[in-house]
């Protein structure tokens, strides 16, 4: 064999091998007209659905004065910028105590900005609880390079995201612990929820801070779909918890607000993956910030997003309204999904009321078809019957589901792209 030239751990993700085919269908999409064949991809959390909106106000404002082309005020985003951001959170997310510029640090991504935070907070072997099913990228952006382990945790009939589910993140911390000898140094969580489109209650939020408080764990909360929340018109039940913000919270006798930070960031929000611009909020830990000072380095974000991000945030007008175009048409799009999913006999879980999913149970569904198929593994090999369809899906499996046969798709995505996309996977099914 031979030698590698690579470091240790660049050659493990040579030999792991990424698992995903995520990278291949993006250099293959379905046009109706030019592409027919290629990949329909409702598996990538990109939300389409007012991106002419978007591109009116940008094609309209952007004009780019010169300092863009420098370094201008380092590394983690200009001064304007930072008082955009606090401007239009303290607006939005409603925080006890107003954000400032000096609590706010610019990266070129909320994936930049889990990394940064996992750094600053863990040694390589120190663990960091997540829990089940979980956004399959934080795997890599919380271990891939700080060598920081994620500690799953495991539900069972519990709800993820209920005052029972706590007790659930306190048995995996000690575990750990007990088998390893390490630490836990940090709880991250999606709020709103991803795949699962719902919101963590004010009370699951406080518990969660407790548990945080006893073992000295810093809570991270990554909300970058704080203003993806709609109105569900599908389902009864579970009534909809509504969205509320870590910053909301009032710390006091909660825990040392040392260990809160929070995550946003343009990509969801504003449809705008593209814009690469995330956001570490830490309001009473100035050591993160000077940790990450020199960090900052590698996650600059350009000028231009720069720019453009404070032009945007600045105008309230604009966002104000934006945000609630976004909000009823996602509502729409999760009607017009839900509602296919239901006269196809397709269970999914219900009550979504934010971000850009539905978690449905495709592995039932084809069993039910061909009860034939009595083989292991439902869900690898309905994600295979999905690729030949030429219809890309996340897996639950990538995302650490507790049961087989369960996707997530993204239904933020006009109607026409959306119908080709639930036609392709009923076909998959039942092919």
């Amino acid at each position: 064999m031979t030698q590698s030239v690579l470091s240790r751990r660049a050659q493990d993700v040579v030999d792991a091998g990424s698992g995903n085919p995520m990278w291949d269908v993006m250099k293959d999409p379905w046009d109706p007209s030019t592409n027919p064949n290629g990949y329909v991809n409702v598996g990538v959390a990109e939300n389409t659905l007012m991106h002419s909106e978007l591109l009116k106000f940008i094609n309209k404002k952007l004009e780019l004065p010169a300092k863009y082309l420098t370094y201008n005020d380092g590394g983690c985003g200009s001064f304007r910028l930072k008082a955009a951001i606090a401007a239009f959170l303290n607006h939005n997310l409603k925080p006890v105590t107003p954000l400032e510029s000096s609590h706010v640090m610019a990266t070129n991504g909320v994936s930049s900005a889990v990394e940064h935070v996992v750094w600053t907070f863990a040694d390589p072997g120190e663990g960091i609880l997540l829990g089940r099913p979980y956004y399959g990228m934080f795997i890599p952006d919380i271990s891939l390079r700080s060598r920081s382990p994620v500690v799953p945790v495991s539900f069972g009939e519990h709800d993820p995201l209920g005052l029972d589910g706590v007790d659930k993140y306190e048995e995996a911390l000690l575990e750990f612990h007990r088998t390893t000898g390490k630490k836990v140094k940090a709880l991250i969580i999606a709020h709103p929820h991803n795949p699962l489109g719902r919101c963590y209650s004010r009370e699951v939020l406080i518990k969660l801070m407790r548990l945080c408080q006893k073992y000295q764990v810093h809570f991270i909360s990554d909300e970058i779909y704080a203003l993806s929340v709609f109105e569900n018109t599908v389902d009864e039940s579970p009534p909809p918890v509504k969205f509320e913000s870590a910053l909301s919270i009032d710390l006091t006798g909660i825990i040392d607000p040392r260990l809160v930070h929070v995550l946003w960031g343009m990509s969801k929000d504003f449809g705008a993956n593209g814009i690469r611009l995330g956001v570490i909020i830490s309001q009473a830990n100035r050591d993160v910030h000077a940790a990450l000072t020199g960090p900052a380095l590698y996650s600059y974000a350009s000028g231009i997003t720069d720019h453009l991000t404070s032009l945007m945030l600045e105008d309230f007008e604009f966002t104000t309204r934006y945000i609630q175009q976004n909000q009823k048409l996602l509502s729409e799009s999760y009607a017009y999904t839900a509602n296919y999913l239901k006269d196809h006999g397709i269970e999914y879980a219900t009550g979504c009321n934010a971000a850009f999913f539905v978690w449905m149970n495709l592995g039932k569904k084809y069993r039910e078809l061909h009860p034939e198929d009595e083989g292991e593994d439902v869900g690898e090999r309905v994600m295979q019957r999905l690729l030949q369809k030429k219809v890309f899906l996340a897996s639950g499996f990538l995302f650490g589901s507790e049961k087989d046969g369960w996707f997530r798709i993204v239904f933020t995505q006009g109607h026409d792209y959306l119908r080709v996309a639930l036609e392709r996977i009923n076909a998959a099914l039942e092919g």
